[in-house]
């Protein structure tokens, strides 16, 4: 898969403070190597199926040699992982209520506020992939403050911001997001945020490397 444009637009201020975050989480081996991929095969090409086919729709079976090798490391705790990827597959998945604009909005602003590399990176294609445009991902590492956001836009990227900062939603907040999302959305919004910020933890803390096709924080 070819890489995608990284840093073309990136001012050198911000990349230089990409670089240091990326040698901090990055620049040491993995905390947890994956297993060898012969040995555990068949497990992880269904795991890779069951989560591809959920979120993006595709359940063609993957080369071994070409699945990310996240899963060979994740795979060393499947019952954890299996429970991880369910969550995932609900809030992601055909289930998910949220629509795919708000959602990849409210996991973007969450990446880069956790200067998560391998999240901000995989999720700046998928939200390509739901028409999500350059300018909405430049604009997703300014936040809510950044112009040109419809009022429900800048509402979804303050939960992610408010969530972070004071792990509440404010009443303001709270208000106006209930003008446009039903008790549902706003249920599945949170978990949705409190979910990728799980996964920043543990991708960054384990230093997870990035796929060739991943050019973390500075993917754009």
């Amino acid at each position: 898969m070819p890489q995608q444009d990284a840093g073309a637009a990136i001012a050198p201020d911000v990349l230089d403070r990409i670089n240091a975050r990326e040698a901090d989480v990055l620049g040491h081996p993995p905390r947890l190597p994956p297993l060898d991929r012969a040995s555990v095969a068949e497990a992880v090409q269904a795991a890779t199926a069951r989560l591809r086919g959920g979120v993006v729709g595709d359940t063609a079976p993957l080369p071994l040699d070409v699945i990310p090798e996240i899963m060979f490391t994740l795979c060393r705790y499947p019952d954890l992982w299996d429970r991880i990827m369910d969550l995932s597959l609900q809030i992601q998945g055909p289930s998910a209520t949220l629509p795919a604009r708000f959602r990849q909005l409210a996991i973007l602003r969450t990446a880069w506020l956790l200067q998560a590399p391998y999240e901000w990176g995989e999720h700046v294609k998928h939200s390509k992939r739901v028409g999500l445009t350059d300018e909405d991902v430049e604009w997703a590492t300014i936040g809510s403050s950044a112009p040109g956001w419809t009022p429900q836009d800048r509402a979804i990227l303050r939960v992610a911001e408010e969530l972070r900062e004071a792990a509440m939603v404010s009443d303001a907040t709270w208000e106006e997001i209930c003008t446009f999302l039903d008790d549902q959305h706003r249920f599945e919004l949170l978990v949705l945020i409190g979910q990728f910020t799980n996964v920043a933890y543990f991708q960054n803390s384990l230093r997870l490397r990035l796929e060739p096709s991943n050019p973390g924080l500075k993917a754009r």
